[in-house]
């Protein structure tokens, strides 16, 4: 089998080996070059899709192409994300929507489609599957890459592999992405936000102290707005000044996050490319047109959402222990309660009843734009939902949501609608006229 040569430069549009200095393909013309003197020796990748859920509304929609596009909900909703002409008119994702339009009030909103997403991810990890088994997805447009001794197998280096799988998606999929590429998870990931859209970017051993000397310490992992306050009020701005402190000081000060910095400040990633399948989590949330404060309005609701969650979980056949209740208030603070059950559970029921406490601990006069309900800690289902020794009546409550479920299989969802969303107050008692 021959190798091609380990070169160090080629065009990324046709793959042509190319000189050093070369500022355009000598084959194809094409200004975009990869150039690094590291670049045939690096194997892990970062690959991210480019603004992805408008990039697919754009090519499913020609009409959009040069448009400025939002994904998201209504006025009251916020920016899931935004495409690249909207993002220069300053969206971000996140902001609220309201904020968006006035930043761009030309802009095409688009409510989410997540199963049409989905199944455009989808088609992107097929693609990174056949680079690599080793493949950590981070969410449904992102994944790690670990090309680690794959030349044979590929016939050329991880780094012109890469560059063939964004071609590939570009024609067979209609959407970009960007590749970041180093030794590390950390610097690849950082690597692939350099140069968006489109991007190449490599970040090499030899230059990683350098680099990361003049960066912000929030490119770290981990290091958050609040974090970052604390580094600052101690002097701490720049990752810089990190690599002047010793491991014992940083542990001293910031416990084990001390030691995170310490080695990311200096490159240093030891994590593996680590495939894993499926969610770690399953939820639904909604932002209301208008703010709520009461429960006859947010309990019904509530109720909806774990029905939606729970659907999804038989479906997939999964169960979890851990029970998630979101809330976010007129002025976007957010809260998140927990509740630790002692057996798995699929059932609406039972996430039902963990959730509803937390949400009345919340009800104290404050009005609320959004809520959301998940179950995470996934476990066997077999597992699942045992008899309850002490609530008799759980039996008789799960054996009524199986038939519940086995007539919204056969007749639609809104089949069977349940006390607390259809003709109940907010304890599931019949409301009376009058």
């Amino acid at each position: 089998m021959t190798m091609p040569r380990a070169d160090n430069a080629f065009c990324r549009d046709c793959l042509a080996p190319a000189e050093a200095d070369e500022r355009r393909c000598r084959r194809c013309g094409s200004p975009r070059m990869a150039r690094h003197a590291e670049l045939s020796a690096l194997s892990i990748a970062h690959v991210d899709c480019d603004a992805f859920y408008a990039a697919v509304e754009k090519r499913d929609n020609p009409d959009l192409a040069d448009k400025p596009v939002i994904i998201g909900g209504g006025r009251r909703g916020v920016v899931s994300t935004a495409c690249y002409v909207a993002r220069i008119n300053g969206v971000k994702s996140a902001m609220p929507m309201f904020k968006a339009l006035k930043a761009c009030p030309d802009a095409v909103v688009i409510k989410p489609n997540m199963e049409k997403y989905a199944a455009v991810g989808r088609q992107v990890r097929a693609l990174m599957e056949e680079l690599t088994p080793l493949v950590e997805p981070l969410s449904i447009d992102e994944a790690f890459l670990d090309l680690t001794g794959t030349e044979r197998l590929h016939r050329d280096t991880p780094a012109r592999t890469l560059a063939r799988f964004a071609r590939r998606v570009e024609d067979e999929i209609g959407i970009t992405v960007s590749v970041g590429l180093s030794y590390c998870k950390f610097l690849a990931k950082v690597a692939s936000d350099l140069e968006k859209p489109r991007g190449f970017s490599v970040i090499g051993q030899a230059e990683a102290m350098t680099f990361l000397a003049g960066q912000p310490v929030t490119l770290i992992w981990g290091v958050g707005k609040a974090f970052a306050g604390v580094l600052e009020r101690d002097g701490i701005a720049r990752i810089g000044q990190l690599q002047t402190m010793d491991e014992t000081t940083l542990m001293k000060r910031y416990g084990v996050m001390g030691r995170r910095l310490y080695h990311l400040a200096r490159g240093e990633d030891t994590r593996h490319v680590e495939p894993r399948g499926g969610a770690k989590s399953i939820s639904h949330e909604t932002t209301f047109n208008e703010d709520h404060a009461d429960a006859e309005t947010l309990v019904p609701v509530l109720r909806s959402l774990t029905e939606k969650v729970s659907a999804r979980l038989k479906a997939k056949g999964l169960a979890g222990r851990t029970v998630t209740l979101k809330l976010k208030d007129r002025d976007f603070r957010s809260k998140t309660r927990n509740r630790q059950l002692p057996d798995p559970t699929q059932l609406a029921d039972r996430i039902f009843r963990a959730a509803l406490p937390l949400l009345e601990k919340e009800l104290d006069g404050t009005a609320y734009r959004l809520l959301g309900v998940g179950v995470a800690d996934f476990a066997d289902p077999a597992r699942a939902d045992p008899d309850d020794l002490i609530d008799v009546s759980a039996a008789r409550r799960a054996k009524a949501e199986r038939a519940v479920d086995a007539l919204r299989g056969k007749f639609g969802e809104r089949a069977v609608e349940t006390g607390y969303t259809f003709g109940t107050d907010h304890r599931g008692r019949p409301q009376r006229d009058g």
